[in-house]
């Protein structure tokens, strides 16, 4: 019974270590991903680049093939070297891509102190539910399909919002936004914390794409409730 009793407290032990591990090992892919995130920004806003700029859903269409192409590599490639450098070009192009929503708050008169408020704003939340998932090591799990229902309905309503262009929506869309993927942060960080994700290169994309969409929508709310062109 006691041989049982320590083989038992050491395999929870080997569990814990792995996960802090896995934890660790996100949070510094997490860091590095940001360089060629703000790299691709950068030359985005320099070059003035737009995917968007011809048929909204030729657009669209082209973004999600890219984006699931890199999606797709990661997760083959994801117990290699070969997955960080797909990672690291794909933060690389949704950096390129953030270039257009950069371009756009800048045209406002105080553009850069949107994006900065947007920035804190997004590394606040992120710290603070990130700790909360750590800290409390609850399983958030259940928020999962709750979660899932709100991000089809966003994508949906943001597919419908390229063609009507309804300022009313646009709001209604990235306050849902800010909520769900703020949501995410808890479900994949409490997910990495309780041994549900054991690869860091997809726990680093997944919390990536959640660090990511939150900036952008909490940018995008901030611009339509408080940029000025004055």
């Amino acid at each position: 019974m006691q041989t049982q009793f320590r083989m038992t407290g050491q395999a929870a032990r080997v569990g814990t270590l792995q996960q802090n591990r896995v934890l660790r090992n996100t949070y510094l892919l997490l860091a590095v991903s940001m360089l060629p995130t703000v790299a691709g920004a950068v030359l985005g806003v320099n070059m003035g680049f737009s995917l968007f700029a011809g048929s909204p859903m030729v657009s669209f269409l082209l973004f999600l093939g890219i984006a699931f192409g890199f999606m797709w590599g990661i997760r083959r490639a994801r117990n290699s070297g070969l997955g960080v450098a797909l990672l690291l070009g794909f933060t690389f192009f949704m950096g390129l891509m953030l270039s257009g929503i950069l371009r756009a708050a800048l045209g406002f008169s105080n553009g850069p102190a949107l994006i900065a408020t947007a920035a804190g704003g997004t590394g606040a939340i992120f710290f603070t539910l990130a700790g909360i998932a750590t800290v409390t090591k609850r399983d958030f799990s259940f928020m999962g399909k709750f979660l899932f229902i709100g991000l089809v309905v966003i994508l949906l309503a943001m597919l419908a919002n390229l063609f009507f262009q309804i300022p009313a929506l646009a709001l209604t869309v990235s306050a849902m936004a800010v909520l769900i993927f703020s949501g995410y942060i808890l479900f994949d960080i409490s997910r990495i914390v309780n041994g549900g994700e054991t690869n860091y290169i997809m726990a680093t994309l997944a919390v990536y794409l959640d660090i990511y969409n939150l900036f952008v929508h909490l940018l995008n709310l901030l611009m339509i409730l408080s940029g000025r062109r004055d």
